[in-house]
């Protein structure tokens, strides 16, 4: 079962972030964090910068998020959504998204499914308007 909806393109890994975040602010989410992966491995793990460059964008469309914490208090426990931009080993940019069918799907309740759909509408929109540019 695939937990992730994908794109490739070719381009600059920034750039391919910039991209990303604004499409992600066009379908209405803010990006409460920022983890630069590659750093992180440097810093904690005291390596050089060898690692792919790797960036987790922790995504959350607020009025969506209280909707559903609303519904179910626990549900924060799977926020936010993660949407990763990272080197592929051919040489591309990869962006994945959680898919939020998938995800809320543990949560095993129908009355999230409308959430999950929308989410789920919402970020298709994201990867293509990346794919786009």
């Amino acid at each position: 079962m695939s937990y992730t909806m994908d794109i490739e393109l070719s381009g600059d890994f920034d750039h391919v972030v910039d991209r990303t975040e604004a499409a992600l602010s066009e379908e209405g989410f803010g990006v409460l964090c920022d983890i630069d992966v590659r750093a992180a491995f440097a810093e904690k793990l005291d390596l050089d910068e060898t690692f792919r460059q790797y960036r987790i964008l922790g995504a959350c469309n607020p009025a969506l998020a209280h909707e559903a914490l609303g519904e179910e208090t626990k549900l924060g426990a799977l926020l936010p959504c993660n949407v990763v931009v990272y080197e592929t080993d051919d040489g591309t940019v990869g962006v994945s998204a959680v898919d939020p069918t998938t995800l809320l799907g543990v949560v095993d309740d129908a009355d999230f499914d409308h959430l999950a759909d929308d989410v789920r509408e919402r970020f298709e929109r994201v990867l293509a308007s990346v794919a786009d540019e």
